[in-house]
């Protein structure tokens, strides 16, 4: 996984948690790459955190349990991690640390990246205009993912979100161009990386696909390093082989609650709810290696997925996700408890670059202007609701009452998909067009006159 080892030591003044405080170093750097040693000969490998004067602080990517200050021996081999990278990958399932996990080899590549990556030359950035479409009609039509986008899903314990991951992860396309698909599961049970692995077979028989899956009882440390193997794998296969790839990454709440753990055991200075103050960076140097390069055909997208504790949208990780990614999806209790799947909240959702990647000669003429009206009608439809709580739908007018409809047909008709159901941007957007028909056209203005003309049925005017 590195270069050649340069150094030895053997001083390991203190064992804490999953780190290692080494003495007597000299020439160590952050982040340099570190192989330990045990007495019974048993290998680990670590990252170093920290150094001051000749101490060095190692964090072991498998935990410290079962290791000795005597006898333990550490090796700094002088450059950053690095990892294998190339099309070995496709159809490969590996642990967090980017071990094999089906049985088979070692991934080999012709050349080895750091696991760190590196920031787009923003000079060098292409602006995000071409979809990516999932197969979800929701997602397709009303929150359009944009290649080189970062488009999060905002979740809660108990809904779905890590079936929508999977759904997506197997569906997602780029109209026939070279596509593939890294997933990053990150302190997911026993069970949901089983689930994980049946629900993307087909794909990874097709060699289109890259598992990285950490479980919950994974050392800690390994949690940190599996969303930045699983890009460095995708920004080659992006940026040299010229695919589109689409990195989905769940749960990054999981993740950043383990840079919690590490940043408490480490002793630092606590900032909200006990997270650590360069949370916003740490998120920020995953989500911004997602985008387009001049020159280079392929773009790396990034869904990232978390979920919120008790559902609180304030809470540091779906708060600071909001302000480094361009929109975000998000499900809602009250439509998973209506029975309806996927619970995507419309009215709570935004993919602020969807009109770059919508549209003639991109997803359909019609898709804008059908998505803003459909949302619009929604809106409408809410307040109408409220308003029946309140006075009763006796007293509401007739159109209030077709607003209702419109409400049950968007969740019937619209929004209600199954697990597997592949459903076409041609399909998604004619069963909008079945909704938006349920008001009369005087509450259509958002529609110009010439598509209503082309999709309504006869009669329209006398319904």
């Amino acid at each position: 996984m590195s270069g050649p080892v340069e150094v030895e030591y053997t001083g390991v003044r203190e064992l804490r948690g999953p780190l290692v405080v080494v003495e007597g170093v000299s020439g160590v750097g952050w982040d340099e790459f570190a192989t330990i040693v045990l007495d019974s000969g048993e290998r680990r490998h670590g990252l170093v955190l920290e150094v001051d004067r000749d101490l060095a602080v190692v964090q072991v990517l498998e935990d410290t349990a079962g290791m000795n200050r005597t006898g333990t021996r550490v090796a700094f081999s002088g450059s950053p991690m690095r990892i294998p990278v190339g099309a070995g990958w496709l159809g490969r399932v590996c642990n967090g640390r980017g071990e094999p996990a089906d049985g088979g080899p070692p991934v080999l590549g012709g050349s080895y990246e750091a696991v760190g990556g590196a920031p787009i030359n923003p000079v060098r950035r292409e602006p995000p205009n071409e979809p990516v479409l999932t197969g979800v009609g929701a997602v397709d039509v009303l929150t359009t993912l944009v290649r080189g986008q970062k488009l999060p899903v905002f979740s809660a314990a108990g809904l779905p979100h890590l079936e929508l991951a999977v759904q997506i992860a197997a569906q997602a396309t780029c109209g026939g161009e070279p596509f593939a698909v890294v997933f990053a599961g990150m302190g997911l049970t026993h069970a949901d990386t089983a689930f994980v692995r049946d629900g993307l077979a087909t794909r990874s028989a097709a060699r289109e696909l890259v598992l990285f899956l950490n479980t919950a009882d994974d050392p800690v440390i390994e949690r940190l390093l599996t969303p930045r193997l699983a890009l460095t794998v995708a920004e080659h296969l992006a940026f040299t082989e010229g695919r589109h790839v689409l990195v989905v990454m769940t749960d990054m709440t999981a993740y950043s609650e383990a840079l919690r753990e590490v940043s408490a055991a480490r002793g630092e200075i606590p900032a909200r709810r006990a997270y650590p103050g360069y949370l916003y960076s740490d998120l920020a140097s995953l989500y911004e290696r997602c985008g387009r390069i001049r020159g280079h055909p392929g773009s790396v997208t990034i869904l990232p997925v978390l979920t919120m504790p008790a559902g609180d949208i304030t809470h540091p990780v779906p708060d600071l996700t909001g302000y480094i990614t361009e929109g975000q999806i998000v499900l809602s209790a009250d439509v998973q408890a209506a029975g309806t799947y996927p619970p995507v909240d419309p009215l709570a959702s935004l993919s602020r670059l969807m009109r770059k990647g919508a549209g003639a000669g991109r997803t359909r003429a019609d898709h804008p202007a059908v998505a803003a009206q459909l949302i619009a009608a929604l809106a409408r439809s809410r307040q109408v609701a409220e308003l029946a709580d309140l006075i009763g739908r006796a007293a509401l007018s007739p159109t209030d009452l077709r607003h209702l409809d419109l409400q049950d047909a968007f969740r019937d008709r619209f929004l209600a998909q199954g697990t597997d159901e592949d459903r076409s941007l041609d399909d998604s957007l004619d069963r909008a067009w079945e909704v938006l028909l349920t008001l009369p056209r005087s509450q259509l203005g958002m529609l110009p006159a010439d598509l209503l003309d082309t999709h309504a049925p006869p009669r329209y005017e006398e319904r």
